[in-house]
């Protein structure tokens, strides 16, 4: 009882056999794998960990930069109202009737506002 595909020769037949061996055992592997729920709820759990802590340090870096955006655009706030204070008070010296604008008055406590805003977060 002789195929076509069926080798003639021992030891290419012994080949064969082992090979499939080999592939079969693999295949058991693979679906033993599979059917292991606690270590694949292991291995989940571990991915989320890492998707977890991949996910805190880039808010850590967001929220840094944040900090530092704010940090710069109130010192530049700081400084233009320094600039619009020193040029009031020169006008004033010129012409003491001069009253100060209110719009003066609004951006200086917009400024202290922000300062105090943004030292206290530091300090948090």
């Amino acid at each position: 009882m002789s195929t076509s595909d069926t080798p003639a020769d021992p030891e290419q037949l012994r080949s064969e056999i082992e090979q499939t061996r080999a592939e079969l055992g693999s295949t058991v592997e693979a679906l033993a794998a599979k059917t292991d729920v606690k270590a694949r709820a292991k291995e989940a759990a571990a991915d989320a960990k890492i998707r977890a802590k991949v996910a805190a340090a880039d808010a850590k870096d967001r929220a840094k930069e944040a900090v530092s955006d704010a940090k710069v655009r109130t010192k530049e706030a700081a400084v233009d109202v320094k600039d619009r204070t020193r040029q009031t008070v020169a006008e004033v010296r010129e012409d003491p009737r001069r009253a100060v604008p209110p719009a003066l008055i609004g951006a200086i406590a917009l400024a202290i506002l922000v300062t105090v805003i943004v030292v206290r977060r530091r300090r948090a």
